[in-house]
């Protein structure tokens, strides 16, 4: 790797080290983590040993189980820290590394983190000694390293900052149990000169494992295996290399059935700025390098984007640009910033499979063919800087981006009662490239039978006048069915309705095996447009994926300040409700009022013994839907139907419901009264 970034020696009394190994927590006994306060202790082993980092420049904190047995013996400077360390709580985290370490006059420092980890939203959260049940106490690291890289840390101290955490990634839990509050250290301007390298034991969503045998963490035996040998100048000049070497030595563990953990690690940046391990494959061959864009480019870039918004297709333009280089999207899902400059500065700091391709030109090559219709003045624009870019940088052809899918035939059904509670007035149209009303009771109201007998006519009718064929029932034009309707009709099992099948005397079958079913409740938008159309865009522009799309909410959240919490941000966008009884109905009014477009619930309450049940059959190899493409949800759920309708075991798929408030496709809101 490139060494132009480090200075010209580094040197042991201008380094300092903040070090910290958490093996016992105050909110429960569960939480004991045999070994992370020895991991700690051994890697300042290394740095007082072949590193000689002077002991007064480490902060070193332990919340050991048995503090007699720890071995301070590696070497005399370890041993000088015997009577300095202190325990590892919140107010000691941060005196160390906002009110001490950064007032120091140093070049490099080092973070070293053992113990517990989470992902809260898009930070990863390091739990302290001091968390309890009322509150888990923590280090927010993201926003730390944030803060450490602004000018809050005065200029010219620190150019490198290396953060290497052995802990897990996995989403932390919403519920009662674990309140984490909400930390941000905040900070000044963003210091570009400053470098950060980060190396993580698990990808996101992954847990680290710990050996207990042996009280060690696997990812810092690995880690330091690696570092020992090496003094501290090349320890830091080459921990690139170091973290592929781990990255190795993990594959060949697990491909031997020998691995606690998932066998690949993120490098979020190495000195460089590039993502370096997000497109390793099995090659040991020099790392894959991506073209950069020049000061023109960016130039012309900064100009073409100026402020406008995410448009609809950015995410896929942003997945595609990694495809057309010739390299895996990277593992996290969703867009990396809001703003189409800071989306591209992401591309341009991560690697490619090619180096004369420069990611951000396929993505702006996206943007110009999807816009094109909506903004043909801005596709101009943009197809100008792609063909001057590529001419000055001598980008070769890239293959044209694909085109967008077809749109979705949809057939709608509104309803709106009548005068006779127990009947309704109806419209039937259907949705493709045009929208055409195709029924309407002219003020003849019905019965639900009545409307079920009208929609199985309409769809064998649209499925002849479109040229397909509708034998044996089933009608492959119309992909799916939409029923409006009023609140206290949200649950009607609308996707359990029988459709009869082509032959005389066969069984019919559920409309929800068939066609993709949903619920929408437009008229109760009118005072939550301006959220519904945020939240909708907001999960268009993420492709449907982001980790924050989808919040599950059970009957301990619900509350008056509920559609309030809701609301305030562009996040969810879906809810799946785990509640039951009257708390189901509470959840869908405040996330109606909150303008959540999508919701998931079972109309018989979720299973008594499982707390995420809902969110487990939407997501069965993740327990929790992090990672679900919200999307692609109506088609899910058809699947889910129709796994049990065919006796595969899918308990409770046949109860699910789906709202699905789209407000692009919602043809009006007067009463059909």
């Amino acid at each position: 790797m490139a060494h132009t970034m480090l200075p010209a020696a580094v040197r042991p009394e201008r380094t300092f080290a903040f070090v910290a190994g958490v093996e016992k927590y105050g909110i429960s006994g569960k939480w004991d983590l045999r070994g992370a306060a020895r991991d700690a202790l051994r890697f300042s082993g290394w740095l007082t040993g072949t590193a000689q980092v002077p002991h007064e420049n480490i902060r070193l904190l332990l919340s050991p189980l048995e503090p007699d047995a720890l071995d301070w013996s590696a070497t005399p400077r370890l041993a000088a820290l015997k009577d300095t360390y202190r325990p590892a709580t919140e107010q000691n985290v941060i005196t160390a590394l906002v009110d001490d370490l950064a007032q120091r006059d140093g070049d490099l420092l080092w973070i070293f983190w053992a113990g517990h980890g989470y992902l809260l939203g898009r930070d990863m959260i390091l739990p302290c000694e001091d968390a309890s049940a009322g509150l888990i106490r923590h280090l927010n690291l993201d926003s730390m390293l944030r803060w450490w890289r602004t000018d809050a840390v005065r200029r010219p101290r620190f150019t490198l900052q290396a953060a290497l955490v052995d802990a897990c990634r996995i989403d932390a839990p919403r519920d009662d149990r674990w309140n984490f509050g909400s930390t941000d250290y905040g900070g000044g301007s963003t210091q570009p000169w400053r470098r950060q390298f980060r190396l993580y034991a698990a990808r996101e969503g992954e847990a680290a494992k710990n050996d207990r045998e042996r009280a060690a963490g696997q990812f810092t035996e690995a880690l330091l295996a690696e570092l020992e040998d090496r003094p501290l100048p090349e320890g830091t000049s080459e921990l690139a290399e170091i973290g592929r070497a781990v990255h190795r030595h993990f594959k060949q563990l697990h491909e031997r059935g020998e691995g606690w953990q998932l066998p690949e690690f993120v490098v979020d940046r190495d000195w460089d700025g590039c993502s370096f391990l997000d497109v390793l494959g099995d090659t040991d061959g020099p790392v894959p390098k991506a073209g950069r864009l020049d000061q023109s480019a960016w130039d012309g870039l900064g100009e073409t984007f100026g402020d406008r918004p995410l448009p609809r297709c950015t995410y896929d333009a942003y997945a595609w640009a990694f495809k057309a280089a010739g390299c895996t999207t990277p593992v996290r899902a969703g867009l990396p910033a809001d703003t189409l400059i800071e989306v591209a500065q992401d591309l341009d700091e991560r690697q490619g499979g090619r180096l004369d391709v420069p990611l951000v030109v396929p993505f702006v090559r996206f943007l110009a063919q999807r816009c094109g219709l909506a903004d043909l003045a801005w596709s101009r624009q943009l197809r100008e800087w792609e063909e001057l870019t590529r001419e000055r940088l001598g980008v070769p052809a890239l293959p044209p981006p694909p085109p967008p899918p077809p749109r979705t035939t949809v057939l709608h059904v509104r309803l709106d009662p009548a005068a006779d509670g127990d009947r309704h007035l109806v419209r039937m149209w259907l949705r493709r490239d045009t929208t055409e009303v195709i029924w309407e009771s002219a003020g003849q109201p019905l019965t639900l039978d009545d409307v079920r007998d009208k929609l199985v006519r309409q769809l064998s009718h649209v499925s002849a006048a479109l040229g397909a064929t509708a034998a044996d029932g089933e009608y492959p034009v119309v992909e799916r069915v939409e029923f409006h309707v009023p609140f206290d009709l949200l649950d009607i099992p609308f996707d359990q309705w029988p459709v009869p099948r082509g032959r005389t005397g066969s069984r019919p079958r559920p409309l929800g095996v068939l066609h993709e079913v949903v619920v929408r409740c437009p008229d109760e938008r009118h005072d939550a447009r301006a959220p519904w159309r945020r939240k909708w865009t907001w999960l268009r522009t993420h492709g449907g994926r982001h980790p924050s799309a989808v919040r599950v909410v059970d009957d301990t959240e619900v509350n008056d300040d509920l559609a309030v919490d809701l609301s305030a941000h562009a996040d969810p966008a879906c809810v799946v409700a785990h509640t039951t009884g009257t708390g189901t109905q509470d959840v869908i009014d405040a996330l109606l009022e909150g303008g959540v477009p999508v919701a998931v619930w079972r109309r018989d309450g979720p299973a008594r013994d499982s707390a995420q049940e809902v969110a487990a059959l939407l997501s069965p190899d993740r327990g929790l839907p992090a990672d679900l493409n919200v999307l692609a949800l109506p088609g899910t759920i058809r699947d889910l139907r129709r796994s049990a309708a065919a006796g595969r075991s899918v308990d409770g798929a046949d109860q699910l419901v789906l709202l699905w408030d789209d407000p692009d496709c919602t043809m009006d809101h007067r009463s059909l009264a």
